[in-house]
């Protein structure tokens, strides 16, 4: 939903002008100056061509290529004539004003030019204004109101409690973990979900491995990795041979039957593995800057919902008794047969999925409910979402699977599957052993140890979100720890070399009022290069928010970074003798500090000050 329609008081409310080019419900430049922009070529065409509607022309208003700002390609707009004398009527009663400052036609293609002075002052304004005085105290330079009034709940993560927190579940969490900051960055109602799976046999197979390999020593200093062993060591005494794979089986199941009936005793022994794993993994969220709001599991899916939909589905006749299971056929939907329930009378976690989804809506009435789960799975939710469908759940369409690909290599340096605290832990030492290299550097920053695991945690998670996430990649610690190239510490090194700039320029210090400062001097091209690409950041949002990928905000990091880092030589701040250059130039890449700052806390990365 479009926001409200602005007055213009609200506008000069925004530091901006009264008679600022805007399209009622569609821009919003009181948070994205581009927008005026490209109202303002949106005009010209339409001065041209009164038959086209402004909204419409603003839709075909497309970010240029190769030092083009802005290009419309006419033809979409299906108009009588040839193509060049199309563009010629534009080209020719063009006249340079404020906000466009030339066009130049090629072929059926008109490339325009913004007005370099007006970019300036209000990119960096709008910037400045955002970040150190918007209205709720948070930085909101990025943000819009899209979502306004809608709510979301999303479920991410999502570990087996007792089972390896593997890598699957790591990009889950690093991909949610932003869809979920995306989501508040557009004004949406967030709820995250951590859906734990702490519920079925795999209880079983760990209960009765408890009690062969089991130490409560062990337990209490690592829940995860000593059910884990304990998980392995009871599985491997499965393989033996038939018979004791047998009875390894029927322990779990009737330790399991026994959970489902409310047997105390088993749901005591449950209840201390749950809470002790849940308190470790709350302890490696806060190391990876991940929060939820709710965490949730199938144990607390309620069995009556779990019966009613299999009631349900009988009664419309989509469930039928198979060998004494319940299922349903989804075969004309090339989805197979759906098992609801077993032929032993226990829960499968397809029936938990539904009467989980069917208990969030009554819950929560959202207007999305998006679950954030390997490719591997999808056709489990493809199913799950056709059976509710099948059920008659209106809500049905408002679920969404947002998927990703798998990663390849993730073990330890020793070649041992990897946990994620041992990743963490890696990581963390890789880069304080780079760190070291340099004495000065790091006689000065305050806690290196922390230091060092937010870079690594940078590095983890830059590596995962540059590529698209259905794409599979190769874990490579070289390229890991590298500070040089797209990697997460390069990154880290921009956003720390820009944080430090004030520091060393103390004698421009304080910095005047932003309207004060004489943008005007940022005439370089690099300086438009990188302002430019500072006024884009809204837009990367937007987009990031259509197609739920991370990877597109990685690129425009990198692209910030790599601007930034050919600026340095060409717009000297230290050694610049007028000192109202100086400060422009100071004042932009304290701006650009805080849109790479912003775009990295976007992904859950922390900016740091020092490295």
């Amino acid at each position: 939903m479009a926001s409200q329609p602005q007055s213009s008081t609200s506008f000069r409310s925004f530091g901006l002008p009264e008679d600022i080019p805007h399209i009622p419900g569609v821009t919003e430049p009181q948070l994205c100056i581009l927008d005026s922009f490209r109202t303002a070529i949106a005009r010209r065409i339409v001065e041209a061509y009164p038959q086209l509607t402004l909204e419409k022309v603003y839709d075909g208003v497309d970010y240029g290529k190769k030092g083009v700002d802005f290009t419309v390609a006419l033809p979409r707009f299906k108009l009588k004539g040839k193509p060049d004398e199309l563009t010629k009527k534009v080209t020719e009663s063009f006249k340079p004003d404020a906000w466009v400052e030339s066009v130049e036609a090629a072929g059926p293609f008109l490339h325009f030019q913004v007005n370099g002075l007006t970019l300036s002052r209000h990119v960096l304004n709008q910037i400045d204004r955002l970040t150190n005085k918007s209205p709720s105290g948070q930085p909101e330079y990025g943000r819009n109101e899209s979502g306004k009034g809608k709510k979301l709940v999303i479920e991410y993560s999502s570990p087996n409690i007792a089972k390896e927190f593997h890598v699957g579940h790591l990009r889950s969490t690093i991909i949610g973990q932003f869809l979920c900051n995306l989501h508040r960055a557009c004004g949406w109602d967030v709820t995250s979900i951590n859906y734990l799976g702490d519920w079925g046999t795999q209880f079983g197979y760990v209960a009765y491995g408890f009690q062969k390999y089991g130490s409560q020593e062990e337990l209490a200093k690592d829940p995860i990795k000593h059910l884990l062993d304990v998980y392995v060591k009871i599985n491997a005494d499965a393989r033996q041979s038939e018979e004791m794979g047998a009875k390894v089986k029927a322990e779990a199941q009737g330790f399991f039957r026994r959970m489902e009936e409310g047997d105390e005793e088993a749901l005591a022994i449950w209840r201390t593995y749950r809470d002790l794993s849940l308190k470790k993994y709350e302890q490696e969220y806060e190391t990876l800057n991940v929060a939820f709001d709710v965490y949730w599991g199938e144990s607390k899916v309620g069995k009556l919902w779990q019966d009613k939909c299999v009631t349900r589905g009988e009664e419309l006749g989509v469930v039928e008794t198979v060998d004494g299971a319940k299922l349903i056929n989804l075969e004309k939907w090339k989805l197979g047969k759906a098992i609801l329930r077993k032929r032993d009378g226990t829960s499968i976690y397809l029936t938990r999925d539904i009467a989980g989804a069917i208990e969030r809506y009554e819950k929560y009435k959202f207007d999305k409910m998006i679950y954030v789960v390997s490719a591997q799975q999808d056709m489990h939710l493809s199913q799950f979402f056709k059976v509710l469908q099948l059920m008659g759940f209106d809500w049905a369409d408002k679920l969404e699977h947002v998927n990703y690909g798998l990663v390849m290599g993730m073990s330890t340096r020793k070649g041992t599957v990897v946990l994620l605290s041992d990743l963490i832990r890696e990581a963390a030492s890789v880069m304080h052993e780079q760190m070291r290299k340099n004495e000065d550097k790091y006689n000065a920053v305050e806690d290196p140890e922390g230091t060092s695991r937010e870079i690594g945690i940078t590095a983890i998670k830059i590596q995962d979100m540059a590529a698209k996430r259905i794409n599979n990649y190769t874990f490579n610690w070289d390229r890991m720890k590298s500070f040089e190239g797209d990697t997460g510490p390069y990154l880290q090194y921009a956003h720390v070399r820009l944080a430090s700039m004030a520091r060393r320029n103390p004698q421009l210090l304080p910095m005047p009022p932003a309207e004060e400062i004489k943008t005007e001097l940022l005439v370089e091209p690099k300086a438009r290069e990188i302002v430019m690409l500072l006024a884009s950041y809204p837009d990367i949002v937007k987009v990031a928010m259509k197609t739920r990928e991370p990877s597109g905000v990685v690129t425009f990091m990198f692209k910030l970074a790599h601007g930034i880092s050919g600026a340095w030589e060409v717009l000297p701040v230290k050694s610049e003798t007028d000192i109202e250059k100086a400060r422009a130039r100071l004042f932009m890449f304290i701006c650009a500090r805080d849109v790479l700052g912003a775009a990295m806390q976007l992904l859950s990365i922390k900016p740091l000050e020092r490295m």
